[in-house]
């Protein structure tokens, strides 16, 4: 009977802990990330080399467009004087400089995301360990994204942008 009376002490005592933990309170905060990414300085120059890749790519595909009517145009004018075999030639020649176009089209898309993300690389992760550090000196369990309604409810909550802006020396 001792036994049982010691094993049901701990466990009360256990239960009593474990619900004393759970009702600690929890800190919540929130910030929005890209407004914070977009108040950081460097993003001028980001914007720059963005602009400049994006150009880049834009002339190549303007220049593949041009070669692509140019062609078109001259197989129109001269189709009907053309051979079976010459107009089936300069149609698959058309059809391949077209695909060739798509696929540069999508690609460009692709490399500038990816450049983009680069970019942006370096000022994001300052930006986490800037909200990291306010967390811990805070005492912040969470701080949630609201970037994009990214958080659909909550209860009254910190806004740790002003923290983290001192954080980041922006005023």
């Amino acid at each position: 009977m001792k036994k049982i009376a010691k094993v049901f002490f701990v466990v009360v005592l256990m239960t009593t802990a474990i619900a004393a933990n759970a009702q600690k309170a929890q800190k919540f905060g929130h910030i929005d990330f890209s407004a914070l990414i977009q108040l950081m300085p460097g993003q001028d120059s980001i914007n720059t080399a963005y602009e400049a890749y994006a150009k880049g790519l834009s002339n190549q595909l303007t220049t593949m467009q041009a070669e692509l009517e140019n062609k078109q145009m001259d197989f129109q004018a001269k189709q009907p004087t053309m051979s079976n075999i010459i107009k089936q030639t300069k149609e698959k020649e058309l059809q391949d400089l077209y695909n060739r176009l798509v696929d540069f089209q999508q690609q460009a898309q692709q490399d500038l995301q990816n450049y983009e993300n680069e970019l942006l690389q370096p000022l994001v992760e300052k930006a986490r360990k800037a909200i990291e550090k306010v967390a811990e000196e805070n005492g912040f369990t969470y701080i949630l994204n609201t970037t994009q309604g990214m958080v659909l409810y909550s209860q009254p909550s910190n806004d740790v942008m002003p923290m983290v802006k001192t954080k980041l020396g922006i005023n």
